[in-house]
């Protein structure tokens, strides 16, 4: 396997991140996982290039200070449109700006970008190439899968990286996973197909310049220690992260970064209620920072009567920070009758 790539330079610290996910990773969500960790780099949802150009920027491209290091999730597979998105996005501040080469969704492949890029390494490297000369700032970034239908991961995926990094781009997110445009659905590419870990690894070792970060069915900081012990730059976990968010998050700072740790879970849900406080005067709804909150005691005593709090009442007119406060409350009581025999 020759390796031809360029040596490039990265900037962010990606030992840990959380994966760009549709309707989950929005603002609200960065902000609730950036109190639980300090450093890990956070994802936006993707948005597609068109939409940057053409949509309301604002409600796309907002985000809070405190949510740095944060990234940009983009699709698209056209090398002007793309190099726009990455004008506007700059003067908004982002760390970092991506390029989905994985999604695998009937509409993204309508539109010729996503996974089916796999299939088309000479056009990401113009996009990637007209998106770091646009670029102010934020680095450009690739995700990508192994493959995708037929392809031959061990034969695709060297080319792939070596096209793409010689036109710049010195970091690769890798899903471990091939990605079937047909016959499987979104939610089927996450699972169905097999994980081929040694694969990533692999391509490490055959790309010592380049940061090569793995992504795919990882759930654990274990899970994480492990790959970044056998030479890997980095791991991004995605639906762990988001459904039991303090086993992942609340202890990265101290395991993954070398940082401080010793916060709790409690301890983020009360730092959440000023956010919430200044959502709500801003006209918009407690259910839309609730529901990324549910997971927050997932496996604990009284996790239930938390969610149930939430689920019941997060959505009514008039729903305010209050109604935490007794979804905490709720827990807290039934771990304390635990505590006593009762």
């Amino acid at each position: 396997m020759q390796n031809k790539s360029i040596i490039t330079k990265t900037y962010l610290d990606r030992r840990l991140s959380v994966a760009p996910m549709m309707d989950w990773t929005d603002r609200h969500c960065r902000y609730l996982h950036r109190l639980l960790s300090r450093h890990t780099l956070l994802y936006t949802e993707m948005v597609t290039a068109q939409a940057v150009i053409h949509g309301d920027r604002e409600r796309l491209l907002g985000f809070d200070a405190a949510e740095h290091p944060v990234a940009l999730q983009l699709g698209g597979s056209e090398p002007a449109a793309l190099a726009e998105a990455v004008r506007i996005a700059c003067d908004f501040g982002y760390d970092e700006i991506n390029l989905n080469v994985g999604c695998p969704s009937d509409r993204v492949q309508s539109g010729t970008f996503g996974a089916v890029l796999m299939e088309h390494p000479a056009l990401v490297a113009d996009c990637v190439g007209a998106m770091i000369a646009a670029s102010a700032g934020a680095e450009i970034t690739v995700k990508c899968r192994i493959g995708v239908d037929d392809q031959e991961p061990r034969e695709i995926l060297p080319a792939f990286l070596e096209t793409v990094s010689a036109a710049g781009v010195g970091s690769f997110a890798i899903h471990a996973r091939k990605a079937w445009l047909q016959g499987l659905s979104p939610k089927q590419n996450r699972d169905i197909p097999p994980l081929d870990y040694p694969l990533v690894l692999e391509m490490k070792t055959a790309f010592p310049a380049l940061e090569i970060v793995v992504n795919g069915g990882i759930a654990s900081l274990d899970q994480a220690e492990a790959f970044l012990a056998q030479g890997l730059d980095g791991v991004m976990i995605g639906r762990a992260a988001y459904h039991d968010p303090c086993s992942v998050l609340l202890e990265a700072d101290a395991r993954i970064f070398g940082g401080p740790g010793g916060r709790t879970a409690e301890a983020v849900v009360s730092d959440m209620l000023p956010y919430i406080e200044a959502h709500l005067a801003g006209g918009g709804r407690l259910n839309q920072i609730t529901r990324h909150m549910l997971g927050m005691f997932t496996g604990l005593a009284g996790a239930r009567h938390w969610r149930r709090v939430l689920s019941e009442r997060s959505h009514q007119a008039g729903a305010g920070p209050e109604v935490v406060e007794d979804a905490l409350y709720a827990m807290q009581t039934v771990q304390n009758l635990q505590a006593i025999g009762k």
